[in-house]
């Protein structure tokens, strides 16, 4: 399939025989930012069309004709989707050095709560003086950790999309375009106190200053902490509790999210951690069970 490129496929695009794809990125390209959402499962590929002189589809390697066409046939019939949508596998640059690349899933173009703009967008950029266009397209990952070698080389030697050992999940999409994404939720992670404090000079002069003013009655912090907290453009409101036996919690109030035209408000406290009475971590509890570290 080759060793060059963003696009590796076994056949051709021109053609409409391309019997499976590799997307390769390195995850360093700045103006073309490639992205997983390991908690989501979808992925974000920006095609090959990336300087100026050249039309959308008239790239080296054709792969924004082989985007253009597995997109449409996405959205086609059972039998046209199985004919025209190659299988996709994600690999992905291992270590800043060497020719080594990771596996990270097998894609089906699309995803479950995506229009069809979205799925696959062609964006106008420009540089030096001169505007070209790409895609940005939109894949997911879907549930399947083990890919047989035997579907590869069913594939290769030109078998059906669905012999050959072929995963469950790629049937499904296949026959009924149901996306079953590989979900990968980030475990909790509560920073230590050590963690959020300020690891530079000035940041650490600026939290000694504010302990030293606040010595004495540190109560009185509560109410600077919600000042700095009305700093954020989001903040509804909010009302300091009292002094004493507030069940740890110095203030109570509403984050605004979402747009101006139709926001929501979430309920959120501001906890002190146990045993540290002075200004120092503290977590923004979100309604439910959720917390935010902040430092003050």
């Amino acid at each position: 399939m080759g060793n060059q490129g963003g696009f590796r496929y076994a056949g051709s695009p021109a053609k409409d025989t391309v019997r499976l794809a590799v997307l390769y990125t390195s995850g360093g390209e700045v103006d073309w930012p490639d992205h997983l959402d390991l908690q989501t499962g979808t992925f974000m590929y920006y095609g090959d069309n990336r300087t100026p002189g050249r039309g959308l589809h008239e790239t080296p390697r054709s792969g924004n004709v082989l985007l253009r066409d597995a997109f449409a046939a996405s959205h086609a019939v059972p039998a046209e989707r199985g004919a025209g949508v190659p299988p996709f596998f994600l690999f992905e640059k291992a270590g800043t050095s060497g020719r080594s690349v990771r596996l990270r899933g097998l894609l089906a173009p699309g995803g479950p709560n995506m229009t069809s703009d979205d799925e696959l967008a062609a964006i106008w950029l420009a540089t030096t003086g001169q505007r070209f266009q790409n895609y940005r397209s939109h894949f997911t990952v879907l549930d399947h950790a083990r890919i047989p070698r035997s579907w590869l080389q069913h594939l290769l030697a030109g078998g059906d999309q669905l012999g050959g050992e072929c995963p469950d999940m790629w049937r499904a999409w296949v026959e009924s375009r149901v996306y079953r994404p590989l979900l990968a939720p980030t475990t909790t992670v509560i920073r230590s106190k050590t963690d959020q404090l300020p690891d530079d000079t000035v940041g650490r002069a600026m939290l000694e200053e504010i302990r030293e003013y606040f010595r004495g009655h540190e109560h009185d912090f509560e109410a600077c902490a919600v000042a700095i907290w009305r700093l954020a453009p989001s903040t509804g409101a909010v009302d300091v509790t009292r002094p004493s036996r507030d069940g740890g919690r110095d203030a109570v109030g509403t984050n605004v999210l979402g747009p101006v035209a139709n926001p929501i408000a979430i309920d959120f406290a501001r906890v002190r951690r146990t045993g540290s009475p002075e200004p120092s971590a503290v977590q923004l509890v979100a309604s439910g069970d959720s917390t935010v570290d902040a430092a003050a």
